[in-house]
């Protein structure tokens, strides 16, 4: 797909080695159509790492989109250098006055603290209620997810005993697949790393929200509001293979007494690698978001979200009910 980044990007070269289209800014800037705009919140540490999975995962689309990525003002990152950050992110007083057909928030390693002793959390509240006119569709992913859905509806996040940590079996819970898994399989893998859960209980309280997925090992994947425009997403589809490799080492580095991530090792073995099994549903998933939840909904005149309320909108006729 055409993805436009800024030329220098360390993620280019990564992904023009798995030829993948990123259009240098001058050519996009040289075509006559209005491009999607799509900001990137990144909460991650190694920020690096997360802009290639991310980019990678929606390269599967011939929509031309424009990235914007974000990182927060009062958070001090540590494992990005402030000259990167400095040279390809914006922070949110600067795109404040700006529209976006989509956004996508990223994890955090923050999930065992309470929302509101997290240091950046009074402007995350900002950002997230600034979403709601100013974005069309917004994609939470993990610990993102939570906070999403505590902010938005007050559904409570609960500390596990130990680690979701492997690649698990999923399911939609839906008879007929809502857009966002439509061409997807009976049973699909997505890779979790999270010391947190939501539970059925606190969603099925609020008639605004559906379940999309779940697995039986560790609940939870996907849930919506009945329109797409806030999608909460527990898993981490847009992982690479040695993605949960990196942090069994880095935790058993740390002296953190981390189980073998299930159901990822080749024979359950380190020694023989990790099996990748998640590349395609993901893909897919992204595709699915841009497609039928940003491109085909969002107004052309993008400063029209401002004034689009959801009790207007009528949801698909494939989304409507569960059957």
């Amino acid at each position: 797909m055409p993805i436009r980044i800024a030329d220098n990007l360390p993620a280019r070269q990564t992904l023009e080695q798995e030829r993948i289209f990123v259009m240098e800014e001058n050519r996009a800037l040289s075509q006559d159509i209005r491009a999607l705009k799509l900001v990137i919140l990144n909460l991650m540490p190694d920020k690096i790492t997360t802009e290639t999975q991310l980019l990678r995962a929606l390269s599967n689309t011939p929509i031309q989109i424009d990235i914007e990525l974000l990182c927060m003002a009062s958070h001090q990152s540590t494992h990005t250098s402030a000259a990167h950050l400095t040279k390809y992110y914006e922070t949110f007083d600067k795109i404040k006055d700006q529209y976006f057909d989509g956004m996508i928030i990223t994890g955090a390693p923050v999930e065992k603290l309470p929302f509101e002793e997290v240091d950046y959390w009074p402007e995350l509240v900002q950002i997230l209620e600034w979403s709601k006119t100013h974005v069309y569709s917004t994609l939470h992913l993990c610990w993102a997810a939570f906070a999403g859905l505590y902010y938005h509806y007050g559904v409570p996040k609960y500390v596990l005993d130990k680690k979701v940590f492997g690649v698990f079996e999923h399911s939609m819970t839906w008879s007929r697949p809502v857009k966002l898994f439509r061409g997807f399989d009976d049973v699909f893998y997505v890779p979790h790393s999270r010391y947190t859960e939501i539970r059925r209980e606190d969603i099925v309280k609020h008639k605004d929200l559906r379940i999309l997925s779940e697995s039986e090992e560790c609940g939870i994947y996907a849930v919506s509001d009945l329109h797409g425009r806030q999608i909460f997403i527990t898993g981490h589809s847009e992982y690479d293979r040695e993605t949960l490799h990196r942090e069994y080492v880095r935790d058993h580095g740390a002296g953190i007494d981390t189980a073998l991530p299930v159901n990822y090792y080749i024979d359950n073995d380190p020694a023989k690698g990790p099996l990748l099994r998640w590349r395609s549903s993901a893909t897919l998933m992204y595709t699915n978001w841009l497609n039928y939840y940003v491109y085909q909904e969002t107004p052309f005149d993008i400063g029209a979200i401002s004034s689009i309320r959801n009790e207007d909108l009528i949801p698909g006729r494939d989304e409507e009910k569960h059957e």
